[in-house]
């Protein structure tokens, strides 16, 4: 019988092991280190604030693993000889493979600064993190100042986290303005306010020099770099990005870049290994997509079409349109196909913006301002069916037929506020339109449900 050995139990590994045994017999074994069963990485933030226990983040009950003839094995793999085809786990144990998925995810970056290595600096990526932050940061009591170092979507995870609690946070961002290295200015002013309404002292342009330690090697206080000011805190949060998981990988001769570099099948350089999920690096990007993406339903889909090949129906990988949705504190976002930060803004590429006088609510689209066709749209407080824009991004709609029929993807409940008047009424405003909105109908309701 054929061993496949999943390295990582997150949502990549474990997509893997599910469709692989839905295909065949194979022998399945996941290896991991973090925990015994799969979880819900993106919830691990409500464990924190009380609204779940870590066992409800568990998608599977604990004899689904058993049932499904999928092996569990608790350790760390600390290399893997490619020509006699054997991890080694924890120094001392051997297991043969002769087929390898790696799917190790994930760890914080950190970037040398002094005093990155103290207790009560953490990033928040795993189960460990978690248990970490329980200690070093319980209650305000012992955590009397938090400090987090990073503008992106898990540093503002992490800043709602902590306030849950009411410990006081001072949150750095190198970026002159809150992620506007990926939102538009618009957007990215608006979560600037939304930030600081929730009591979150949000300093923009400030980049950490180092962490001061305590006599007991704790840390006590944080250096800014441009001001030299001194803040003392007794917790401090690295979550500026991630990078793939892949130091063990060092000598084993598989190609590395920032990941582990894939072709468009997801394998390696060597025969009978893959790599899928966040620590997988596209030889070339597929489209606008960046050749590594750490996202939750990538690596879902990466899992699902590296099972296919390993069962004998080689797969490409093709993640289609864009998308992705996250919660800046309790403003949704979601955005479907491509609309670029200031920095990244196309030649070709116009945005209409829209934004509430009063409620923080507001839309980007993108659109050429040549042929006017729709290039994608991030939505802030109002929740968008992605299927719909999915269809539309496929059928390649202009920014006009968008606006007509943005009713038809609202999927806010019946008595939520609509939008979709004043949206394109200053849509038509700013671009000299006429465009008329079209109701979302009853019926039409109830065939999109």
């Amino acid at each position: 019988m054929e061993n496949i050995v999943i390295i990582g139990n997150g949502i990549a590994g474990v997509s893997a092991a599910r469709h692989i045994r839905k295909l065949s017999d194979k022998r399945i074994i996941i290896v991991s280190a973090e925990t015994d069963y799969f979880f819900s990485r993106t919830a691990l933030m409500y464990v924190y604030m009380g609204h779940m226990k870590f066992e409800h983040i568990q998608p599977y009950e604990n004899w689904f693993w058993k049932k499904n003839r999928i092996e569990l094995v608790r350790g760390f793999v600390s290399g893997i000889d490619t020509k006699t085809k054997k991890l080694s786990i924890d120094g001392s144990r051997a297991l043969h493979y002769d087929k390898l998925i790696i799917a190790t995810g994930s760890k914080p970056n950190k970037f040398g600064w002094p005093g990155q290595d103290l207790h009560g600096v953490q990033g928040l990526y795993s189960k460990q993190d978690l248990d970490l932050l329980e200690t070093n940061a319980p209650n305000k009591d012992v955590c009397k100042r938090a400090v987090i170092v990073g503008g992106g979507l898990i540093g503002i995870e992490l800043a709602e986290m902590l306030r849950s609690r009411d410990i006081p946070v001072t949150f750095l961002v190198r970026e002159s303005s809150f992620w506007n290295g990926v939102l538009p200015e618009g957007e990215s002013q608006m979560i600037n306010e939304h930030i600081k309404e929730h009591h979150i002292d949000l300093r923009l342009g400030t980049n950490l020099k180092e962490i001061i330690a305590d006599e007991n090697g704790r840390v006590k206080s944080i250096i800014i770099q441009e001001t030299g000011e001194e803040l003392p805190c007794d917790l401090v949060g690295l979550t500026a990005g991630v990078s793939p998981n892949i130091d063990f990988l060092k000598d084993s001769g598989i190609e590395l870049g920032r990941g582990v570099k894939v072709n468009r099948f997801l394998e390696t350089n060597i025969k009978d290994i893959y790599a899928i999920g966040d620590c997988a690096e596209q030889h070339e990007a597929i489209g606008n997509r960046r050749p590594i993406e750490a996202v939750w339903y990538t690596g879902r889909m990466m899992g699902e079409t590296v099972a296919q090949t390993i069962c004998g129906n080689r797969m490409e990988y093709r993640p289609g349109h864009w998308f992705n949705s996250a919660k800046f504190l309790d403003i949704e976002y979601q955005t479907y196909g491509w609309v670029f930060g200031a920095r990244g803004k196309k030649d070709y590429e116009v945005q209409f913006h829209w934004r509430h006088e009063s409620d923080k609510v507001c839309i980007t689209m993108a659109f050429d301002k040549e042929t006017n066709k729709f290039l994608g749209i991030n939505t802030f407080g109002i929740r968008m069916r992605h299927e719909v824009f999915d269809r539309w991004l496929t059928e390649e709609r202009d920014a006009d037929y968008i606006m007509e029929h943005l009713a038809d993807a609202n999927f806010d409940p019946e008595f939520y506020k609509q939008y979709e008047g004043e949206i394109v009424a200053q849509y038509n405003a700013n671009y000299g339109k006429s465009v008329k909105t079209k109701k979302k109908s009853i019926k039409r309701i109830f065939q999109l449900n």
